[in-house]
C-alpha cells in the first residue's frame, strides 16, 4: 500500500502550528462528506452508549425470554419486531452497536499500536532492521487475512476479546508498510537533519520529531478501517466464533435471520441497515479527512 499526499512539516513557531490546526479545522467545516460521516458516527455511538435508557426494553438485551412473542413484527409494542426468542430488536440493534464499536476500536488500536512503531523503526533505521521487520510483514500479507483470523478465533474460546484479537493479528501489517513508506522520503526533511546535527537521539528523532508528521496519515487510514474492522468483527460473530448468546450483537442477529428468510425478514433487514449506517459514517469521515489533509491512498 502505498501513498502520497501534502503532509504538515514540524514548525519551529507556535503560531505556525495554530495556523495549521485552524486551517484543518475550516477545512472540516466545509467538507459534506466529513461532517456527513461524523453525523452518523455520532448517531451510532449515541445511541450504543444511551441503549440502557432510551431503549424500552433494555432487559431483553440479556437472558430474558418472551417466547410468547417470538417472531413478532414490527407493531406498536415492539417497533422493530421481536425475535425467536421474543425480545425485542431495536433494543438488541442499540445494545449491538456497543460490541461493534468495541470490536472496531480494539481492532484498529492493535494494529496502530503495532504497525506504527515497527514501520517508522524500519523506515528510519533500514539496514538489517529494516529487513527483517519487512520479511515478518510480508509472511503476513502472504496469508489469507479472514482465513488467518478464522483459524486463530476458532483455536481459542469465542469472545469478543478473542475475535478482535484474531483480526489484529491480520491487520497490523498495512500500517507497518504504510507507516514506512512515509518515513522513507521524511527522514531527509531538513528538519530530521536539524535534530541529528543537534546531536538527538535515533529514537528521539524517528518518535519526537518524524513520527507527529505520520499523524494526518494514519488517521485517515484508522477512520477507514474502523468500517471494515466493524465488518470483519460481525463476520466473526456471524460465524459464531465471537461473542455469544444471549448477548444482544449485529452478526449473531443476522445468523439467526437468515434462516427465517424471506418471511422473518425484519430479523435481518433492521441490523443490516445498522450495520450500513456504521460503515457508512466512517468510511464518509475518512473520505472528508483523506481531501482534508490532501492524502491519496492507494
Amino acid at each position: 500500500m502505498k501513498t502520497t499526499g501534502v503532509f504538515l512539516k514540524r514548525k519551529g513557531r507556535l503560531q505556525d502550528s495554530i495556523d495549521d490546526i485552524r486551517i484543518s479545522w475550516y477545512r472540516l467545516n466545509r467538507s459534506k462528506l466529513s461532517l456527513a460521516g461524523a453525523a452518523l458516527i455520532l448517531g451510532v455511538v449515541l445511541v450504543a452508549v444511551l441503549a440502557p435508557y432510551i431503549t424500552p426494553y433494555p432487559e431483553e438485551a440479556g437472558k430474558v425470554t418472551h417466547f410468547e412473542k417470538r417472531l413478532q413484527p414490527p407493531n406498536s409494542e415492539n417497533w422493530l419486531g421481536t425475535d425467536g426468542a421474543g425480545r425485542d430488536v431495536l433494543t438488541r440493534i442499540a445494545f449491538g452497536g456497543v460490541i461493534a464499536l468495541e470490536a472496531g476500536l480494539i481492532i484498529v488500536a492493535i494494529a496502530i499500536g503495532v504497525g506504527v512503531p515497527l514501520g517508522l523503526i524500519a523506515g528510519y533505521l533500514g539496514g538489517t532492521i529494516d529487513t527483517i521487520i519487512m520479511r515478518i510483514t510480508d509472511v503476513f500479507l502472504s496469508i489469507p487475512g479472514l482465513a488467518l483470523a478464522l483459524v486463530v478465533a476458532a483455536a481459542g474460546t469465542p469472545s469478543l476479546v478473542t475475535s478482535s484479537l484474531a483480526i489484529s493479528l491480520v491487520w497490523w501489517p498495512w500500517y507497518v508498510r504504510l507507516v514506512r513508506g512515509e518515513v522513507l522520503p521524511l527522514r531527509e526533511e531538513q528538519f530530521v537533519e536539524a535534530a541529528r546535527a543537534v546531536g538527538e537521539s535515533k529514537m528521539r528523532v524517528a518518535f519526537g520529531e518524524i513520527l507527529p508528521n505520520l499523524v494526518p496519515v494514519v488517521t485517515v487510514k484508522g477512520s477507514l478501517d474502523m468500517g471494515y474492522a466493524i465488518l470483519w468483527g460481525v463476520a466473526l460473530n456471524f460465524l459464531g466464533l465471537g461473542v455469544q448468546e444471549p448477548t444482544a450483537d449485529w452478526g449473531r442477529m443476522l445468523a439467526e435471520g437468515r434462516n427465517l428468510l424471506p418471511f422473518d425478514w425484519w430479523l435481518s433487514v433492521f441490523p443490516g441497515l445498522a450495520i450500513f449506517i456504521a460503515v457508512l459514517g466512517f468510511n464518509l469521515l475518512g473520505d472528508g479527512l483523506r481531501d482534508i489533509f490532501d492524502i491519496r491512498i492507494i
